[in-house]
């Protein structure tokens, strides 16, 4: 079952967001546990690209592109479209395949991601945005994890993710089930042929920190570039290139006018694997109240923008 909607009825925001407009730094101390995280990723990819220089293997190869898209897919099918949306209900095994392969992609658990994510949607460009644009681009990019944000500081505050069990499970349980799922599980597979380091290195270490850099890209080049045809208020933009390395997510201008519809790419044409998996699994009755803005409401958003062009667009 599907449902077409006006802006009016997405959801609520939590009391994080819901605050006065402040900046969305904690405090000025720098999140080392997450600094090290990072670097351990990204240096272990580093000796992946050489593992797989020196020791090719097609099938790890094979296993980390795989891994790669069902990561990327738990992340922005259900992250981002499923939790910190809402623009779907999902049934219980596919609400678990979201927690668990979404861990392995090591973003930190569904409810710290939700509440920065929100956050962000509440504040964009802003002082309370977690990774605004306005704050340069390294920022947006990376640098806004090195410290602790107000939004993602108390995740109780989201109650509408807090009252799931399995939701909160997962959030308790992140670390292991990362590391379970994100390494431990490729190095095993990878051992039935001969390759364990591989499988640790390559389908482990180099696919997250190279899917990693692929989110963070949504943060940044999705608010750099491409046009503004929905909204001009907001930095966020639409550009196909941007959506062919971010699973659909560089609709991104879209998406900011219109975040509770399931799409990123409002056109049955445009590349938007996580919205054909949720039209699949809609279908297939797995998932259910798709949510949708409907065409007149679309309609007159980009009339609003064609009366008034936008002057500072870049090229998709």
């Amino acid at each position: 079952m599907s449902r077409t909607l006006t802006p009016r009825e997405e959801i609520h925001l939590p009391p994080a967001a819901a605050a006065e407009d402040r900046d969305a730094v904690l405090d000025d101390q720098v999140c080392w546990s997450t600094v090290a995280g990072l670097l351990l990723i990204h240096v272990g990819g580093v000796v992946g690209v050489i593992w797989a220089v020196v020791n090719p293997s097609a099938a790890t190869l094979v296993l980390a592109a795989v891994l790669y898209g069902l990561c990327g897919l738990a992340i922005t099918a259900g992250y981002h479209r499923l939790f910190a949306h809402r623009t779907y209900r999902a049934s219980p095994p596919v609400r678990w395949a979201m927690l668990v392969v979404g861990a392995a992609a090591f973003q930190n658990s569904a409810l710290s991601w939700s509440a920065d994510h929100r956050a962000h949607h509440a504040y964009t460009d802003r002082a309370a945005d977690p990774h605004a644009i306005t704050r340069g681009i390294w920022f947006a990019h990376m640098g806004w994890l090195f410290r602790r944000r107000i939004a993602s500081a108390d995740v109780r505050n989201l109650t509408d993710l807090w009252s799931v069990p399995s939701i909160r499970w997962q959030h308790r349980f992140y670390p292991v089930v990362a590391v379970a799922i994100g390494l431990a599980v490729p190095t095993a597979v990878a051992a039935t042929w001969g390759d364990p380091w591989g499988g640790l290195f390559v389908a482990g270490f180099l696919r997250a920190a190279i899917l990693l850099q692929a989110t963070f890209s949504i943060n940044s080049l999705a608010h750099l570039l491409g046009t503004r045809r929905y909204d001009q208020q907001s930095s966020a933009r639409d550009s196909t290139v941007t959506a062919l390395v971010t699973f659909g997510e560089g609709y991104h201008n879209f998406h900011h006018r219109f975040p509770f519809d399931y799409r990123n790419g409002v056109r049955w044409w445009h590349y938007d694997p996580s919205k054909w998996l949720i039209w699949t699994l809609n279908h297939l009755r797995l998932v259910n109240t798709v949510r949708s803005a409907s065409r007149s409401t679309i309609a007159r958003a980009v009339a609003r923008t064609t009366a008034a062009p936008d002057l500072q667009s870049h090229p998709s």
